[in-house]
């Protein structure tokens, strides 16, 4: 399944809303948005992945490569991900860099 992606921005905080699968091949789309929310210099940054069936590696790296871009100062929450994805989160331990919200 192909991976969907939509935007938005208010006073303080960027929105990113995933669907579908993010891999290898769908990682680049997601890479262009945190560019996007990261030159606005918000200081929250949701990243909403109830709607994520599957992540992989790739996935993982993404959300490193948010905390980099955005800078310490910044919030990265991951809301909504299913168990699963919220495992492979915790296993790299990731979950001590991005916020795991519950939806």
């Amino acid at each position: 399944m192909p991976l969907s992606i939509s935007y938005s921005s208010s006073a303080d905080t960027s929105v990113i809303e995933l669907a579908g699968e993010l891999d290898a091949s769908t990682a680049g789309e997601l890479h262009e948005v945190i560019e996007k929310a990261s030159a606005r210099g918000l200081g929250t940054v949701e990243i909403r992945m109830a709607k994520v069936g599957y992540m992989a590696s790739a996935g993982l790296r993404s959300l490193v490569f948010a905390r980099q871009k955005m800078g310490e100062g910044v919030e990265i929450r991951v809301v909504g991900a299913n168990e699963a994805v919220a495992r492979v989160i915790r296993a790299a331990g990731l979950d001590r860099s991005v916020q795991l919200i519950d939806e």
